[in-house]
């Protein structure tokens, strides 16, 4: 007891030591398992209303953040909170499920490696930014790994690039999405702004989900999916994100960019005996790199 009480700092730096990397991996694993659950759902709700649940779910687990800052959020900052929700949520998550249904789930884990590299696109290209000599190759060496992936096959021999193409386009938009936050949610309560946005994106996306839901019983195996996909990949992970960023910042905990593909990939090989091919080991390599290379010269 008396050591113990000398060093009061000692246990915490401890159990800090171990925790980051713990929380890290299992959110990679989490964020890495949310292809598969699109993979199983997708065809079963068809991407509106798997997107739907999606963000609803999502939105429900996040609700408390958002009722807690409610005084900070005026009428007038809902527009342009829907915008985002859109731009950020509904349209990226449609366009991931849409390639769910035609491609093997490692594929999407893999395209959305390609948000970092976006994110700087877009703020060089529409605000401003600085994206210099590394940075710059760094793109290049990302999307040269899009089209080594894009010109993949399916094992039954079907081509993936427009699946492909849609995780690049999602990836595109969260790096719009990005950049809009950044400038025009800063200072918010990022756990709030993130109910906010999901629960504008399911109101947009609602009465699309109604037109297209399936007429025949979904199977419980794809509810399930469904459930985990929205109460844990994007609930609850939002929630683990935003405490690894308050703890050990925005930086360090965007490594996380890495074990998604890793893990989306390992998922979908060990519980869906999806095959990994060598087109998808040498994308991911160049897309990972050219993440790492951006993200020193961000440095």
């Amino acid at each position: 007891m008396n050591s113990v009480a000398s060093a009061p700092g000692l246990p915490q730096a401890q159990e800090r030591g171990w925790l980051t990397p713990l929380e890290l991996a299992l959110l990679g694993a989490i964020w890495g398992a949310s292809f598969l659950f699109m993979r199983v759902a997708a065809k079963d709700f068809g991407a509106m209303p798997l997107v739907e649940v999606r963000l609803a779910l999502g939105s429900l687990v996040l609700l408390p953040f958002l009722w807690r800052s409610r005084a900070l959020f005026p009428a007038k900052l809902w527009p342009k909170i829907a915008l985002i929700g859109a731009i950020n949520s509904a349209v990226p998550f449609m366009l991931f499920a849409w390639a769910a249904q035609r491609a093997p789930a490692g594929i999407g884990a893999i395209a959305n490696a390609m948000t970092v590299l976006f994110a700087a696109l877009v703020g060089f290209l529409f605000f401003g930014e600085k994206i210099g000599g590394r940075r710059a190759v760094a793109l290049i060496a990302g999307f040269l790994g899009v089209v080594v992936l894009a010109s993949d096959k399916t094992a039954g021999g079907e081509n993936v690039a427009w699946a492909v193409a849609a995780g690049a386009g999602a990836s595109f938009l969260y790096g719009v999405g990005i950049n809009l936050v950044r400038r025009h949610l800063t200072g918010l309560p990022p756990a709030a702004v993130a109910s906010a946005t999901l629960g504008t994106a399911a109101l947009l996306v609602l009465p699309f989900a109604v037109v297209s839901w399936p007429q025949k019983a979904i199977p419980a195996a794809s509810w399930f999916s469904v459930s985990m996909l929205g109460v844990v990949c994007t609930g609850l992970a939002f929630v683990m994100y935003y405490r690894l960023i308050a703890r050990i910042g925005a930086s360090r905990a965007s490594t996380v960019t890495y074990l998604i593909p890793v893990f989306g990939v390992a998922w979908a090989w060990l519980l869906l005996d999806e095959p990994l091919t060598m087109k998808m080991g040498i994308a991911g390599a160049m897309i990972l790199g050219s993440v790492a290379l951006s993200q020193r010269a961000a440095k």
